[in-house]
């Protein structure tokens, strides 16, 4: 079952994105120091209590010269067709505006839980001017402060109250994959190339598919669920014109996936929205595979393929262990590879590598490029063990966890798979200092 979603919606200047960035912490920044991957974002994922959840800050959202009140609108109605729970943002130093009463008037049609939040109450007599706030008709307001992190943990208590409740899956042996990718990609064509018949409407409009579909298919002994990502739901400009918007539907198909299929579109190269979506499969831990569509369209020579390849390399560096396959929707050129290679892929982040082999590797590793050190103090590795899969992570046991230089902790990982077959799948390693 996919996370819940939260979406924090409000006229402008009520410090959406500060609320955001609160509740987002430190996970807001997970590959901010990874080359290729795009900081600019205006979607999580966070917790709280134990609770997993996204988060979309529609105050990052940019809708060029639309009107003010076009603007808000368009916001409130996103927010109403991606979250779960909705939280009404305004602000105690203004009072209600006429802005908020449009915005309330939008989320009564909401069939689901809203809460208001009354922003900027940085002091206990600003409390006494929540009160107006009643008359928006949503209940009790939460007083909160963004810039000093007051009342975001009762506000946190509210949100997660109002999740939907999870439903166990059944046991399901079928391997999930998703593909995502910017608008106009070939998704859908995909899909339907895959499958042998058609099953999504395919258009060279960006954005026709207006909803993920989720269809089981066979290939030989092996079951499948494909769910196709084009991502708009709504017409109008909001959806149409922002690819920012595909990262939303995206982000809700990666959680239910064992493998995500990012797809590339040949005729148009790489482009920084690529980037971004791929970041949130990464981020995500999820095993990636990099399929190029439309290469059929391509005038090539020899090096067309490697050269492309090298391109991929070097603009998604952080997917260095994600495979590469050129495909056609059109032709089907290498399309029967791709359940093959769906499988290895799913076989691999699922590996769990005993203790014993993964040690011989650490030490044998030392032995070739000894441990560094820093200011007189060497660091010292005692032994690993992995403690989870989809993706394999491995405790690291050391004297000081400050002393992993991330040079090192990444020729440690590239030699865990230069010995084992971790194609496709990240691998997460964790220092923890031995007790």
């Amino acid at each position: 079952m996919s996370n819940p979603t939260v979406a924090i919606v409000g006229r402008p200047n009520v410090g959406k994105s500060t609320i955001f960035n609160r509740i987002a912490g430190e996970r807001i920044s997970i590959v901010e120091d990874t080359p290729g991957v795009t900081r600019d974002r205006i979607y999580t994922h966070s917790e709280w209590l134990g609770h997993n959840f996204n988060l979309i800050d529609t105050g990052g959202i940019q809708i060029g010269d639309e009107p003010f009140l076009e603007e808000i609108r368009d916001q409130a109605e996103l927010a109403i067709d991606e979250a779960d729970v909705i939280v009404f943002l305004v602000s105690a130093r203004e009072g209600v505006s006429d802005a908020d009463e449009v915005v309330a008037k939008i989320l009564y049609k909401a069939d689901k839980p809203v809460i208001l939040a009354v922003n900027k109450v940085d002091n206990p007599e600003l409390r006494q001017d929540i009160y107006d706030f009643y008359s928006l008709g949503f209940g009790e307001p939460f007083p909160i402060s963004g810039s000093h992190g007051l009342g975001l943990g009762d506000l946190l208590d509210e949100i997660i109250s109002k999740f939907p409740e999870d439903q166990a899956n059944e046991e399901d042996d079928a391997i999930r994959f998703s593909l995502i990718g910017r608008p106009n990609v070939g998704k859908s064509s995909l899909v339907n190339a895959i499958l042998g018949e058609h099953r999504v409407i395919v258009s060279d409009i960006a954005g026709t598919t207006r909803d993920a579909i989720d269809t089981r298919f066979t290939d030989g002994d092996d079951e499948f669920v494909m769910v196709d990502t084009a991502g708009m739901r709504k017409k109008g400009k909001i959806y149409e014109n922002t690819e920012r918007y595909s990262v939303m539907r995206a982000m809700k198909a990666i959680d239910n996936s064992n493998v995500v299929l990012v797809v590339l579109n040949a005729e148009e190269g790489i482009r920084e929205q690529d980037k971004r979506i791929a970041g949130y499969a990464h981020e995500a831990g999820r095993g990636i595979i990099i399929v190029v569509n439309k290469w059929d369209t391509l005038k090539k020579d020899n090096h067309s393929l490697s050269n492309f390849e090298q391109a991929i390399r070097q603009e998604f560096a952080y997917l260095s262990y994600a495979p590469i396959i050129f495909v056609s929707a059109v032709t089907k050129q290498r399309l029967s590879q791709l359940p093959e290679l769906i499988k290895k892929v799913d076989h691999n982040h699922r590996r769990r590598i005993q203790s014993s082999a993964l040690n011989d590797v650490l030490m044998d590793a030392i032995a070739v490029n000894p441990t560094p050190s820093e200011n007189g103090k060497r660091l010292r590795v005692y032994y690993g063990t992995q403690v989870s899969t989809e993706p394999p992570t491995f405790v690291i046991f050391v004297n000081d966890p400050d002393l992993m230089h991330f040079s090192y902790e990444r020729f440690l990982e590239n030699k865990i798979r230069e010995a084992f077959d971790f194609e496709g799948t990240p691998v997460h390693l964790i220092e923890r200092r031995r007790k």
